[in-house]
């Protein structure tokens, strides 16, 4: 054998004996067949079947299959972000005449989408209050296809009835997705609850190191996740292997991290009542927020991200007093490491359940930073508001 030859051809050496706890990254763009007959047969091999890197590899499988159990669904699939897992779902779904029902509260590119892309396109969206529950029947009519959820809203906290929204939709022959980043499978399940798609951005809690960008689509009908797959597919879209890695790694941690970081968000949410320039605390766990009592009923605990509505005589002093913050860092992603906070401006995205101008709304995710740290630098940014 050539030199030459050598250098592309890689011998083969033994795997006896080799275990490793840690999922190995399987790279390809190609993937080769037996045979001219098995390279005819590709199409044979499913939507499982290995076919283009393009369509994944086993270290993606193996991460699907793991959130997959973790959400009690039948199929998983990754997706570049969580904002192209709505889109995906969204376009899988929905066609020229369909409708979609979004909530007021939603993550501002979903009504970006609904309101530009998709309506350009023939489809149509209706927003409604989130907390509408089963009075969702109210507003599905013939064209509607698919009613979006986000439980809670990322940015005002409102915690929405999935059960009895499910339910209403189930009725009309309607597809339900839920956006469930906030909780995780952790926390929540919506597939449990009667939700047809759950979406998450895996860059959140499950990468947890703020490295990465990643989006799942749970499903609980194999029908649907061809539908998905053929999106994916005519679109081109796939995700790198490394990425999973990333995810595969981090979702190790998940747990311990969501707790610890649960846990002190929650401390923090109850002492941060009392603060002189807050006007409420928008965290799902206490009872000022709302949907606390579908809270209690349907979620397993709290995690990292809240809220706090800034007083209307300090909102002024919000971006002033951001700059005596040291260890929180300025960002507007969450569920990383490190502790984040977040200056949000909601009042003009919404259109059913109106947010009053005058109040700030300013966003919290809690990292693995010491906590009493952590709180010295939170009371220098309420010093900084409360200041005369």
């Amino acid at each position: 054998m050539h030199d030459l030859t050598r250098c592309v051809q890689h011998p083969a050496v033994s795997q006896d004996g080799f275990k490793s706890l840690a999922v190995p990254t399987h790279r390809a763009s190609t993937i080769v067949y037996d045979d001219p007959r098995d390279f005819a047969r590709r199409a044979e091999r499913g939507l499982d079947g290995y076919t283009y890197g393009l369509h994944g590899t086993p270290t993606t499988r193996i991460l699907e299959a793991q959130l997959t159990a973790l959400h009690g669904g039948a199929r998983t699939m990754l997706v570049p972000s969580g904002q192209a897992a709505v889109a995906i779902t969204m376009l899988a779904v929905l066609k020229p005449g369909d409708k979609v029902l979004i909530p007021d509260h939603v993550y501002p590119p979903v009504r970006s989408l609904c309101a530009g892309f998709l309506a350009e396109r023939g489809i149509a969206h209706d927003v409604y209050d989130p907390l509408i529950g089963g009075g969702i029947a109210d507003l599905i009519d013939a064209s509607t296809r698919l009613i979006w959820l986000e439980s809670p809203g990322s940015g005002t906290m409102e915690v929405q009835d999935v059960p009895a929204i499910a339910r209403a939709a189930q009725a009309r022959g309607v597809l339900t997705g839920c956006d469930n980043t906030w909780a995780s499978p952790l926390l929540f399940k919506p597939l449990a609850h009667g939700v047809d798609v759950a979406v998450e951005a895996l860059t959140k809690y499950v990468g947890g190191h703020s490295d990465l960008l990643l989006g799942s689509i749970t499903v609980n009908d194999f029908g649907l996740r061809k539908a998905l797959k053929d999106v994916l597919g005519v679109l081109g879209i796939g995700v790198s292997p490394d990425e999973a890695a990333l995810a595969l790694r981090g979702i190790e941690t998940m747990g311990v991290r969501m707790a610890h970081s649960g846990r002190v968000a929650r401390e923090f949410a109850e002492r941060l009542q009392d603060a002189p320039a807050v006007a409420r605390v928008l965290h799902p766990a206490l009872p000022s927020c709302p949907g606390h009592e579908v809270f209690l009923r349907d979620f397993k605990g709290a995690s990292a991200v809240f809220s706090l509505v800034i007083k209307p005589e300090f909102t002024a002093r919000i971006t002033p007093a951001l700059g005596h913050l040291s260890l929180f860092a300025i960002g507007a992603s969450w569920g990383g490491t490190h502790s984040l906070i977040a200056p949000m401006d909601v009042a003009a995205d919404r259109t059913v359940r109106p947010w009053s101008p005058a109040e700030g709304l300013v966003r919290l995710s809690i990292g693995l930073e010491e906590p009493g740290e952590l709180w010295e630098d939170l009371s220098r940014f309420l010093a900084a508001l409360d200041a005369s």
